[in-house]
């Protein structure tokens, strides 16, 4: 098998692709791709056998993610079970995962300290790696995703194999006693966070802890949004170079100190790496480092010889096998992914001597291997990442990640030394984030690709390796035509909707709220009605979150970086509140209003500052975006309220009449079909959340709608909808589709076809 590893490995990944996306014909394809190599004789018996019993091994072994069910218990329980792994404490949560005793399942326990508790420290002195708890709580289901694009926090602890959470109201409801050795270490790792935050800035204390302890909660999160904006996250995730150092670093203490020999020292990087690997929190791309670094010494020892592409697919097979939850981890994925495909281009970096070149051809290597990735967790590629690749790798590289390293060393030996370092690297750096920054703000225009799939995924990468084969055969002329086919891929991919003959309209579920996008067919408009936003009432501050973790991602995952219009009935927070943040972050060409809208001065300067038109229509007018056609059939006159005075828009979309209503009152609605006898809607975005004040029965009779749209947050305080409300609609024969209990609700058609799905089962 010398020489042929990477074969089993590759089964084993495309064993992983299976499972994730239980798609079972590419079983097909991969016994059709072995008999290929063995009818061509490009493999033999053996790796062939290895390769088809790793694949079907695995098969059963890596669990499928399936949807957690309701908590077995609904009341306050007891639990016992041992604690696993470390404690993750931050000033606003504290969490780890316990082990049931009884169930065996893994639970994440949370405890949030408020800012009276004091004992914060003192309570979880008693939390440690393998200590036995028992704790009083009740058992609750993570949140899930109910939109698309959402992050999905119950799916993620999934890939943990974590199944339920406690969250304690007070740290007496735990009591926990004794601990494994493994504590120490991870202790060691806590209290070496808390002694570098306590003795250096808290600018250098994060990126330290970052990049040497594997913490990266202190850094700023504009700061990682901005690397993994430009596909740098792998920068701040411990790898071969931060293992790289640190070997070399106690190799240097060990052997150029005479203080032990080399076979001595190689003994003690066999012991010292895994406890690295766990000092530095553990992730997979730690853990791949350090476990190859292990590898290599043994195979030294034995005198035996293997490639590096085989301890490589060896180690990936290895850490599988020791935690089957790993292939889920974008850390795991990323971190491979990279790593094979710099080994399969080694020949083409050591064809040229230029350190620029190799750096360069190191960026492009790895940006277009995580394509696929990048587009599957993010959505967007820029092309010019590979260049800021060039600026960001070798200041890492070179100068932070070694000084990182230099100032741990130097912490408990020099004072005054240490400060001066310290002050250094805060200014130094701070003016290169400031740098990224602008070239953020200035030149950060990506293709927002939206969704992949995994058959436009692998096409991708065998196109890619096929050109970098060639490439390294100095066959220009065969690497460029394949060059333009990549190209040609990935531009066809960004322009997929510009050809797609369906269009969509899907009501997102953004809690107490509206936001509806609307996607006309061919990309010829992407249109909004209102975008909601929750409030932080402890300030009252306006909150991004709704528009962060709902609107925008959604818009990503289905390719929009425009929108064309947004409608916005009235001026209340749940309705226009992400509006602002929108404008600020993507390209929004028409905000329309109604001439009651009582629009802020400083907003109306800023929107228009930003490019974005403020159009103000009448009731009777009527408004083209794309080639879709908009009428405002409300208000008529100024009734002195917010709600009364809802924009009520009428559309046909997809064979279907729409009836957008805002908030109104079942004044507004009498008038209505005063005004409009003939009015008749096939689809009824239900007014006012389903508030009684709305949906009178002669309304519904009158319109005589089919379906009925309701965005409601789910146990609200207000009790929408209310039950007359759903009462009235079941006698009217309206099917109700509600945000509260389907989650987002699309609409998709065809010419003048359609069918309604719900995200949420």
């Amino acid at each position: 098998m010398k020489g042929y590893w990477h074969f089993p490995a590759i089964s084993v990944a495309i064993c992983v692709v299976v499972i994730i996306f239980q798609d079972k014909s590419l079983i097909t394809g991969f016994i059709l791709w072995l008999l290929m190599l063995y009818v061509f004789k490009r493999l033999g018996k053996i790796p062939i056998m290895v390769s088809l019993v790793l694949f079907f091994f695995f098969y059963t072994f890596i669990p499928v993610l399936t949807p957690i069910e309701s908590p077995p218990a609904s009341e306050t329980a007891t639990y016992s079970g041992t604690i696993a792994g470390s404690i993750n404490k931050t000033p606003k949560k504290v969490d780890f995962v316990l082990q049931d005793d009884s169930s065996k399942a893994k639970l994440l326990v949370v405890y949030f300290p408020d800012k009276t508790d004091n004992l914060i420290d003192k309570h979880v002195k008693d939390w440690r790696h393998g200590a036995t708890c028992q704790l009083h709580g009740k058992l609750e289901l993570p949140d899930s995703s109910t939109n698309p694009g959402q992050f999905d926090y119950q799916r993620y602890l999934l890939t943990k194999g974590i199944t339920y959470q406690v969250v304690l109201h007070s740290p007496d409801d735990i009591s926990c006693t004794g601990a494994t050795k493994m504590a120490l270490f991870y202790d060691m790792r806590t209290k070496l966070i808390q002694y570098i935050r306590h003795e250096v800035s808290p600018e250098t204390a994060a990126w330290l802890t970052a990049l040497v302890l594997g913490d990266d909660s202190s850094i700023n999160e504009d700061t990682i949004t901005l690397f993994q904006r430009w596909g740098l996250s792998h920068i701040l995730a411990i790898s071969g170079l931060h293992v790289g150092l640190i070997v070399a670093l106690v190799y240097f203490m060990l052997i150029k100190l005479n203080i032990l020999t080399k076979e001595k020292a190689q003994w003690v990087m066999l012991f010292f790496l895994p406890l690295y690997a766990i000092i530095a929190g553990g992730e997979p791309s730690v853990w791949r480092a350090c476990v190859m670094v292990m590898l290599f010494i043994i195979l030294q020892k034995l005198k035996l010889r293997y490639s590096i592409t085989d301890a490589l697919s060896i180690v990936f097979l290895l850490l599988i096998l020791s935690d089957k939850y790993i292939v889920y981890h974008i850390g795991f994925q990323l971190s491979f992914l990279v790593t094979f495909g710099l080994l399969l281009s080694r020949r083409l970096l050591l064809q040229t001597e230029s350190s620029l070149y190799q750096l360069l051809y190191i960026s492009f290597v790895s940006q277009m291997m995580i394509f696929p990735l990048q587009i599957a967790y993010f959505y967007t590629f820029h092309p010019l990442s590979i260049l800021l690749n060039l600026m960001v790798v070798p200041y890492f590289s070179f100068f932070v990640i070694p000084f990182m390293f230099l100032m741990l060393v130097l912490l408990p030996i020099s004072g005054f030394f240490t400060t001066v370092l310290d002050t250094l690297f805060s200014k130094i750096h701070t003016i290169f984030i400031f740098v990224m920054q602008a070239i953020d703000h200035h030149f950060y225009y990506p293709l927002t690709v939206g969704s992949i799939s995994i058959t436009g995924a692998i096409l991708y990468l065998v196109l890619f390796f096929v050109f970098m084969k060639q490439l390294q055969k100095k066959r220009l002329w065969r690497s460029f035509s394949y060059g333009c086919l990549i190209t040609l891929f990935i531009i066809g991919t960004t322009l997929k909707p510009y050809f797609n003959p369906a269009g969509s309209v899907t009501m997102l579920d953004i809690g107490q709220g509206d936001a509806f996008v609307i996607e006309l067919p061919y990309r010829k408009g992407v249109v909004m009605v209102d975008a909601g936003a929750k409030v932080n009432f402890g300030d009252e501050k306006l909150s991004d979150k709704n528009y962060r973790q709902i609107i925008k991602p959604y818009l990503l995952s289905r390719g929009i970086s425009k929108i064309d219009a947004i409608f916005l009935s009235h001026e209340d927070i749940d309705h226009v509140g992400s509006v602002p943040f929108m404008i600020e972050d993507i390209d929004v060409g028409k905000v329309i209003i109604s001439e009651y809208f009582p629009l802020p001065d400083n907003l109306r300067i800023d929107w228009k500052r930003n490019g974005t038109e403020i159009k103000q229509l009448e009731q009777g007018q009527t408004i083209t975006i794309g080639n879709q056609v908009f009428s405002v059939v409300s208000p008529v006159v100024n009734r002195n309220s917010a709600n009364a005075n809802s924009l009520v828009l009428y559309t046909e979309l997809g064979g279907l009449s729409w009836l957008f209503t805002g908030d109104i009152d079942a004044d507004v609605e009498r008038d209505l079909i005063a005004e409009n006898a003939d009015l008749t809607v096939d689809v009824l975005k239900v007014a006012h959340h389903g508030s009684k004040t709305s949906t009178e029965q002669s309304f519904l009779k009158s319109i005589d709608p089919t379906y009925g749209l309701i965005s409601v947050g789910r146990n609200n305080s207000y009790g929408h909808p209310a039950e007359e409300v759903l009462q009235r609609m079941e006698t009217a024969g309206v099917f109700l589709f509600r945000t509260d209990s389907d989650g987002a609700v699309t609409f998709r058609f065809k010419d003048n076809r359609g069918t309604f799905f719900k995200y949420l089962p």
